[in-house]
């Protein structure tokens, strides 16, 4: 490097570091601010969200399908999220269980609110090609979310993974 490169990257270097000393007072409330609205945010998603997800779980698994729900609300590391695997199951002998697991999650989004993404799995068996693709089917501020609003978005999942498979 030359002469000339080395003072401007130092001068970079200086410069950014002086913007970051000045920005971390304000970061400050920024964060706390922002890990307000996410455990906020946690809270609707265990308090609203996973029982209606529970309720459906049941439901499926009472029908003869393999249902599960998962819950990572409580994680430090992670935006809060819950969800609905669900995975059709054939009752009669003569068909063979090909269906694969497809996904329903409630995310946080810090820019947006709850963010409603599927995953739904078409069967092989359909001669279809399996892709790994996911799709958004909502969004909604934290404090609108609703026990209403979470089962019409669960009911539309079921009802696209039924006819996929």
């Amino acid at each position: 490097m030359t002469g000339e490169s080395v003072a401007k990257l130092r001068s970079l270097l200086t410069a950014y570091a002086e913007r970051k000393a000045s920005a971390e007072p304000a970061s400050g409330t920024a964060d706390r601010d922002a890990e307000r609205k996410r455990r906020s945010c946690a809270d609707r998603l265990r308090t609203i969200v996973r029982p209606v997800l529970d309720s459906f779980m049941v439901e499926l698994k009472n029908a003869g399908h393999d249902a599960s729900t998962r819950d990572h609300t409580d994680r430090e590391d992670a935006y809060p999220s819950v969800a609905l695997s669900f995975t059709p199951r054939v009752r009669a002998a003569s068909s063979p269980d090909t269906a694969l697991a497809s996904a329903l999650m409630f995310k946080y989004d810090p820019r947006r609110g709850i963010l409603v993404q599927r995953d739904v799995k078409l069967s092989p068996a359909k001669g279809r090609v399996v892709t790994a693709s996911a799709d958004r089917i909502g969004t909604i501020g934290v404090d609108a979310v609703s026990a209403q609003w979470v089962e019409t978005k669960t009911l539309s999942f079921v009802e696209d993974v039924l006819k996929a498979n």
